[in-house]
């Protein structure tokens, strides 16, 4: 398995930078520079996938995309981290896809550059509707343990991570931090803090003791729309010593901006996991 965790140092380190039913969904993948130095994974010669699935149990039933990465279907006997990706508001599960996750992931996992991992990408498009304010407790109490029963994830903490982009950033800080048992990295794309957390973030934090907090990473455009709640957030962490990455970037709150990130997004969340990717 993969260590423990490293108890955090007193002082914060912040790096910043200014620069089954299931359903194939298709992406149109576009090449990607592959490293001369690279190691290229043993199922080169296999794709990645991305399906939609159900879970009926739940009030609205709670629909997903999940890609399923290349040796996934060959190797059997294998189980694979996880990582769960949030979409912004007005948006639906297919945000990521759009974005490029799937063909950026193949061609990662195929370069040998990232392990093979399974991405949930769930689906939150009753943000405004009664239903939207159920969204989390869907996730945590329904969708997880669905997909643990159902694909070959490992589940546990150190193989389970949470991001989004936007609303799903909001969705991300409230979910990770009250239930840092469950995700060991958390990522954080140009947040929509919910109004309903703001008071309440730092006393958040100061709940996570330090051995508990996930990784964290923070990004955010100098023009993004929500800089004005990002920024006092991201003093809060550095204030209670929550260690984490703060990546400072040109652009705004747009889909151009995330999509030109999503390669080190995956690279991030993939890092963690490269020493043991399958838990044995």
């Amino acid at each position: 398995m993969i260590p423990a965790q490293t108890a955090l140092a007193p002082t914060p380190t912040v790096t910043v930078t200014f620069s089954s039913s299931a359903v194939p969904v298709t992406f149109t993948p576009s090449p990607l520079p592959v490293s001369a130095t690279s190691t290229p994974f043993t199922c080169q010669d296999e794709s990645g996938r991305v399906q939609k699935d159900v879970v009926e149990t739940t009030k609205p039933p709670q629909e997903f995309l999940i890609y399923l990465p290349p040796c996934y279907e060959s190797s059997t006997d294998l189980r694979f981290p996880v990582l769960y990706l949030l979409h912004g508001q007005t948006y639906t599960d297919d945000q990521w896809v759009r974005l490029g996750v799937p063909q950026i992931a193949d061609q990662l996992i195929h370069a040998g550059e990232i392990v093979p991992f399974v991405i949930v990408f769930p689906d939150d498009r009753y943000w405004n509707l009664e239903a939207g304010s159920g969204f989390g407790n869907r996730l945590i109490n329904a969708l997880i343990p669905y997909v643990d029963a159902n694909y070959r994830t490992l589940a546990d903490r150190d193989h389970r991570s949470l991001g989004g982009l936007s609303r799903g950033g909001g969705w991300t800080v409230e979910l990770g931090f009250v239930h840092p048992e469950l995700f060991g990295a958390l990522g954080l794309h140009s947040p929509a803090i919910f109004v309903k957390d703001g008071p309440y973030i730092e006393r958040m934090i100061e709940a996570l003791p330090e051995n508990d907090r996930p990784q964290l990473w923070l990004d955010v455009g100098d023009v993004d729309s929500e800089l004005s709640s990002i920024i006092p957030f991201e003093e809060k962490l550095t204030s209670n010593n929550f260690i984490h990455e703060f990546h400072f970037y040109p652009g705004a709150h747009t889909e151009d901006y995330w999509g030109d990130h999503v390669e080190e997004y995956l690279r991030w969340y993939a890092q963690r996991w490269m020493e043991n990717p399958t838990g044995e």
